[in-house]
């Protein structure tokens, strides 16, 4: 795996503006934000996509992630956030290594914009089926 800007911040050589940090997890500002508070959350080891994620790692996001979405609401005013995770370059993935934005929406609409494009469900049944049978498997 190619070394990325997150892994230079885990590893100290990159400044961040760090709002949160435990044994598994660093939270941080994002430089580019769409919104005041957008905040960046990542696992402190390197997996590209979520399905690469140590459980412990996983589990320690899933923890700090809700800790760190009150704490944005609290101090930036905003009723309404995103929290978005891409995998993979077709997922519009541009840092591969896994990681979430915490993005705060405001009423004049600064935040993350997203057109959903919903279609019918076809085959849910066998496909639920399908997924659940590859669990752990």
């Amino acid at each position: 795996m190619a070394e990325t800007v997150f892994d230079k911040i885990v590893a100290g050589e990159i400044p961040c503006h760090k709002v949160y940090e435990d044994e598994k997890v660093l939270a941080f500002l994002d430089v580019n934000p769409l919104s005041e508070g957008h905040t960046l959350v990542i696992p402190k080891v390197h997996a590209e996509t979520l399905d690469e994620v140590p459980e412990d790692y996983a589990a320690a996001l899933g923890a700090a992630l809700p800790k760190i979405a009150r704490a944005i609401l609290k101090v930036t005013g905003a009723k309404a956030y995103n929290v978005l995770q891409n995998n993979g370059a077709g997922a519009h993935q541009a840092v591969m290594y896994v990681h979430f934005h915490i993005i705060p929406k405001y009423p004049d609409g600064a935040g993350l914009g997203i057109v959903w494009q919903p279609r019918p469900l076809s085959g849910g049944e066998v496909l639920a089926r399908e997924i659940a049978a590859a669990i752990d498997a």
